[in-house]
């Protein structure tokens, strides 16, 4: 899928052998290709990030697995909270338009990101995005990545702060086959919880994972159905937006 972090089609198999090792001492260089990337994402990360902080924007990067909930989270929120909080979004998917079409429909001010073969949002794209989209200071950026919980763990895009979603449709070990998204993340929201009667997912247990991998993790429970639990992640985004950031 996506070159830069080593998950793209360009693998190297032939039948001949030969070492593929670069030995101290004959004359050829070793480059860590993947540092130099992510090194300069991060330098971009700090140029978005200053941006944000200097227009009192608190940008929220959404991850998670494919289907989680991401969108149906943000139309709701969107919905609910238009007449209290400025919003702006930016969608990454690999194509279509879809997610970007649904937020439009809330009224919102909202760009798309399509990544292609890309498997993540990077700060470059991020960068990219922004400076189209003309957004109001002390404002909210939903940022929502592409649903993948592996590559975007890698990638700074700015952003104050990191929110992973997940929905007990899902397995309830995903904070452990997945840690460095969890490590990585501010905020995790448990969703679809209307569904816990149908499903074997254990809360307790996913929580129990999740603040293994990091303890000062938050979690929020929700459903975008019923809007049960919906007013802690509201609580949550105000107090965020009326900190200083």
């Amino acid at each position: 899928m996506c070159a830069t972090c080593g998950c793209g089609p360009n693998s190297h198999e032939h039948d001949h052998s030969h070492d593929h090792s670069l030995q101290p001492g004959n004359g050829k260089k070793i480059v860590d290709v993947e540092q130099d990337i992510l090194q300069e994402n991060n330098l971009l990360a700090q140029r978005n990030r200053g941006f944000f902080e200097g227009r009192n924007i608190l940008a929220i990067n959404l991850v998670s697995s494919p289907g989680s909930g991401k969108t149906s989270l943000l139309e709701r929120t969107l919905t609910d909270l238009k007449s209290e909080l400025n919003f702006a979004v930016i969608e990454g998917d690999q194509q279509t338009t879809n997610d970007a079409d649904r937020i439009h429909a809330t009224g919102t001010k909202v760009t798309q990101i399509n990544t292609g073969k890309g498997c993540h949002l990077d700060a470059h794209m991020v960068l990219h995005a922004v400076q189209g989209m003309k957004l109001l200071p002390d404002s909210v950026l939903f940022i929502e990545n592409v649903g993948n919980l592996v590559c975007p763990a890698m990638f700074d895009l700015g952003e104050q702060e990191r929110a992973v979603v997940i929905s007990v449709t899902e397995g309830d070990d995903k904070p452990l086959k997945y840690p460095d998204m969890f490590h990585s993340s501010t905020l995790c929201i448990i969703n679809k919880i209307d569904l816990l009667p149908y499903v074997k997912f254990d809360v307790a247990k996913a929580k129990e994972y999740a603040r293994k991998v990091n303890p000062k993790l938050e979690i929020i429970e929700l459903s975008c159905t019923t809007g049960e639990g919906m007013s802690q992640w509201y609580d949550w985004l105000k107090a965020k937006i009326l900190q200083p950031v």
